[in-house]
């Protein structure tokens, strides 16, 4: 009999080969539910008519794709962040996260920043997320709720094994193995629809043939995409969440009928052929049970407790549990030490507590490995060294798992108490920056304004300087947005009302700022634009008013030798007149202008300032128009001297005229009201997550 420390040894040589296989078959899974979800998601684009995507890990980041993605599952329009910053993806998978959560939803630890940063992990996991309770709900929760059940996995194996019953070369006993031979698909399709093709000519294919030919037909006949492809398939152990995938798509457009004894069937088999649907259970409710009777079936293997025991099967069951147990050990121990970093903790907290279920998972073949020990010994057939060997075996063994139970348990202990920590004190940090925030919000808001555009610039100046800090602290507030709560025994639901209080409160405080620097900074653009725009009005004015004043300093308004030097004055007395009444309505413009400047500023010393220049030009221009009219009554005066009764009077006369038009129509001049300031609202979302 081979002594225990020669399985040890065995195991612990095989230990690096098997986790290379370990992790190499999960590479290969990441890779097909990759390709599987990209077909899944394309397939529901090319329904609405959207393009398709490429490269699922890149193209979901920025979360716009999602959004289109719920948009078609939810039937509702969601509006999308159409920057190209972080934060602006950020916002977007936000959203995405926020409408999963209102449709019930459950997401355990996939936050923005996991998405956004391209995890490939977490983002299959969201997809696989929602492929679950869209496509799996849809097609199975009339047929669940209907026979009571909420196992959405037990359902479809049940309907499985029900429509392949009467093909004795199919057993389907889980969602990976069953399926490599191609058989049960085909079976599957032959069953409901067996004038499509004949089953003794699929039965002589290879299994990739198989593959391709259900997958083909199911394409032509049915109208189901081809989310597998059949090298991915025809593979020793295939990825289970891609298959369960397809076959729903199957059960959705073939008859549902599932017994009640097909699902008593699946309950009653061995446990290591059922596991995966009860690991996998998913709490949907669905349809009505239909009596059919039983057919002929390959036989269904026991697990090693089920027989009578003998000394091999004993030795290969403890050697499968010490290669398992040695795997798990040293995936233990690579566990890096417990960060100070709240993101790296919650990626910790979330990776261990995967392996905490993989521990769960695993008790039972421990246990089962010791009551075999101890059915060897009550059967009495070992000899004396075989027995005590085999106690020994059963000590070690029990002693390593228990202790690999324990350690872990205190690991996760640790992580949630640090986790709990690093969060109670991002809340204090968010808590004390908001706080001095606000007191430089209300210095910003009492800040005086000069009376010159530089001061303005000034104060644009420190906004923004207050925006680049909020958009350095949405960081942080995302993190809280997905906040973990561990509820225990010790805290229980107070911990969770008192952190949600907590988290609520500073979300309103967290909106005021946002909200009071959107609404400060929109305000000061548009004073801004509105004040540089009459500055340059004011500073085309002068320049105008100067020409014309020049050249009414050249017109001639006496001493005329002749008619001819009296038209020429004449007519450059009608074209300055022209001039002005073009440029009166510049002048009432800004005059208007100044007055909006003014009222937006709010400020007396600014608005005294913009008055005093605006009485500048008006003092001007009404000094010109008086010139104008003394030139035009000199001018008159000499044609009435000379009696040159052809100069035009009525230039003349409308020129005289200019200045009291002017004055009567500025004086009923009415200020309007200035435009609303545009108002953006910046979206902020912090609710606790519970876990």
């Amino acid at each position: 009999m081979a002594k225990y420390g020669e399985h040890e040894a065995r195991a612990d040589d095989g230990q690096n080969e098997f986790s290379d296989i370990i992790k190499s078959r999960s590479d290969e899974h990441n890779d097909v539910q990759k390709k599987t979800f990209t077909k899944w998601i394309n397939a529901r684009f090319s329904k609405s008519g959207k393009p398709p995507i490429s490269d699922m890990f890149t193209d979901l980041k920025d979360g716009r794709k999602l959004l289109d993605l719920l948009e078609g599952l939810t039937g509702t329009s969601l509006p999308k962040e159409r920057g190209s910053t972080r934060v602006h993806a950020l916002n977007n998978v936000n959203r995405v996260l926020q409408v999963l959560h209102q449709n019930n939803v459950d997401l355990v630890n996939i936050g923005g920043t996991d998405i956004v940063d391209g995890n490939h992990k977490l983002t299959l996991g969201l997809l696989w997320s929602i492929i679950l309770h869209w496509q799996v709900k849809d097609v199975m929760k009339d047929i669940m709720s209907d026979l009571q059940q909420t196992n959405s996995e037990k359902i479809l194996l049940s309907w499985v094994r029900q429509s392949t019953r009467p093909y004795s070369q199919v057993n389907v006993l889980n969602f990976t193995t069953s399926w490599t031979d191609g058989l049960a698909f085909n079976a599957v399709l032959h069953r409901h629809k067996p004038d499509l093709f004949s089953w003794d000519r699929v039965v002589k294919m290879s299994p990739l043939e198989r593959l391709e030919h259900a997958f083909s037909k199911a394409q032509t006949y049915l109208g189901i995409e081809k989310l597998l492809d059949p090298e991915d398939v025809a593979v020793q152990l295939p990825d289970k969440k891609s298959i369960i995938m397809y076959l729903t798509s199957l059960f959705e457009v073939l008859p549902q009928q599932v017994t009640i004894d097909a699902i008593r069937e699946v309950e009653t088999l061995p446990r290591k052929y059922k596991k995966e649907c009860e690991e996998g259970e998913i709490n949907i409710q669905g349809s009505a049970p239909e009596e059919e009777p039983e057919g002929p079936r390959a036989e269904t293997p026991s697990t090693v407790t089920e027989v009578d025991m003998d000394l091999d099967s004993y030795q290969i069951a403890l050697e499968e549990v010490l290669t398992w147990l040695l795997s798990a050990e040293d995936t233990f121990q690579e566990q890096e030490d417990i960060s100070d970093d709240v993101e790296e903790v919650k990626e910790q907290f979330a990776t261990h507590e995967a392996f905490m279920m993989e521990l769960t998972a695993h008790q039972s073949s421990v246990g089962n490995v010791l009551q075999a020990g101890n059915q060897l010994i009550t059967q009495g057939t070992l000899s004396e060294e075989e027995e005590f060997e085999i106690q020994e075996q059963m000590t070690l063994l029990n002693a390593r798992w228990e202790a690999l139970r324990v350690e872990s348990m205190d690991r996760q202990s640790r992580l949630h108490d640090v986790l709990m920590e690093l969060q109670k004190r991002q809340l204090q940090q968010l808590s004390a920056w908001l706080t001095l925030t606000e007191e430089r919000i209300q210095k910003m808001e009492t800040c005086p304004l000069d009376d010159d555009l530089k001061s303005l610039q000034k104060l644009l100046e420190d906004h923004k300087s207050l925006q680049n800090d909020l958009e350095a602290e949405q960081v942080k507030v995302n993190s809280l947005t997905h906040m973990v709560v561990i509820v225990d025994e010790n805290s229980g639901e107070s911990a969770t009302a008192v952190l949600e209080d907590q988290l609520q409160k500073l979300g309103e405080r967290w909106t005021a700022v946002c909200r009071w620097t959107e609404e400060r900074w929109n305000r000061l653009q548009e004073i801004n634009i509105l004040w540089q725009e009459l500055l340059e009005e004011q500073c085309l004015l002068k320049a105008w008013l100067t020409e014309k004043e020049e050249a009414l300093n050249k017109v001639q308004t006496s001493n005329f030798k002749d008619q001819k030097e009296l038209s020429v004055s004449v007519r450059r007395l009608a074209i300055l007149k022209e001039d002005m009444e073009m440029k009166r309505q510049a002048l009432d413009q800004l005059s208007e202008i100044g007055q909006d400047v003014g009222q937006l500023l709010d400020n007396p010393k600014a608005s005294k300032k913009i008055n005093s220049d605006s009485e500048e030009l008006t003092q001007r221009w009404d000094s010109l128009v008086q010139r104008l009219e003394d030139s035009s009554n000199q001018v008159t005066q000499a044609v009435a001297k000379l009696g040159m009764s052809q100069i035009p009077q009525k230039d003349l006369l409308e020129t005289v005229r200019l200045r009291e038009q002017v004055t009567t129509k500025r004086t009923k001049q009415e200020l309007p009201p200035p435009p609303p300031p545009k108002k953006r609202q910046i979206p902020v979302e912090m609710e606790a997550k519970k876990k």
